[in-house]
């Protein structure tokens, strides 16, 4: 008694029951009456017929992984079957309860399948820029920076490449001609880069696994320097900084924009299963479809 002291033992059976409703069929006997079917697998006077795997092993797949999911399927169900029984030699269940919230729980599953169903047929994904801005200046005190974020380009080459000099002159022009020549020159040799200055970059990100990311005083480093060039026995690393914010700050638009748009997103899927839920409601309403008695 004392290993399941605490635990609600209950909650786990419940589970158990509901994981395996609709997909593992608890029989004593096979489906037809007088019908031979031999079971996969059995616990106490449980069985797992064949029948039960329907489903499993889908179109397409090789006979190795087909195999290696219908056996996880059976050792699962095993496993499951085994708590459960022991589960009901230490405490004594209410069957009748239990099956209610199965019921509950199959309805639940039901309604909200359909529920996504909904929200996929009828949800708009597009968001103007005029909805990110409006709900970033309505939200602003909720979009603080929790790390210290740049603006610039960025590339770590080599030791050894050729006309690597030619670097530090590229990455600081602001001629296009020289830009396209560094955005060829980083994709023959550089091993990573981020050459696009309007795209805000997490600063640890871009000095991780380098000589950088030993920095003792991070927020200093930033206030004092524009341009860094170093390097270590492999790398030669080049940063151009145009522009930084510092943590606890208020975050740009710029770096919030897709968590903005997903956030947008989201409420509309509430929007709509609300409502789904109120149309459902009053349709059923005017066409008497229930009663309170």
């Amino acid at each position: 008694m004392n290993l399941w002291k605490g635990i609600n033992i209950v909650g786990i059976a419940f589970i158990l029951v509901i994981s395996g409703c609709d997909l593992i069929k608890m029989k004593e006997e096979p489906a037809e009456e007088g019908e031979k079917v031999d079971p996969i697998a059995r616990v106490g006077d449980q069985y797992l017929y064949p029948h039960d795997l329907e489903g499993i092993s889908t179109v397409g797949m090789s006979i190795e992984d087909s195999t290696e999911r219908t056996m996880r399927f059976v050792n699962n169900w095993i496993k499951k079957q085994l708590l459960i029984k022991e589960a009901s030699t230490k405490i004594e269940f209410d069957e009748a309860d239990i099956e209610r919230k199965v019921l509950d729980y199959r309805y639940s599953l039901m309604g909200y399948e359909y529920q996504s169903y909904f929200i996929n047929q009828n949800l708009n994904v597009d968001v103007s820029d005029e909805e990110i801005e409006l709900y970033y200046k309505d939200n602003i005190d909720n979009f603080l920076l929790k790390q210290n974020i740049i603006r610039g380009k960025y590339i770590k080459i080599p030791i050894g490449a050729p006309k690597i000099n030619k670097v530090k002159t590229l990455i600081n022009s602001t001629n296009k001609e020289s830009m396209e020549e560094l955005k060829t020159y980083a994709l023959s040799f550089a091993a990573t880069y981020q050459l696009n200055d309007s795209v805000w970059m997490v600063f640890d990100d871009v000095i991780k696994n380098s000589p950088l990311a030993e920095i003792p005083n991070k927020i200093q480093f930033l206030q004092q320097n524009r341009y860094i060039e170093t390097a270590d026995a492999q790398f030669q690393y080049f940063l151009k900084i145009d522009e930084y914010r510092i943590s606890d700050n208020i975050s740009p638009l710029e770096f919030v924009k897709e968590v903005i748009k997903n956030i947008i997103i989201n409420k509309r899927k509430v929007q709509l299963a609300q409502q789904l839920e109120d149309d459902v409601y009053k349709r059923a309403t005017k066409n008497k479809e229930f009663e309170i008695y």
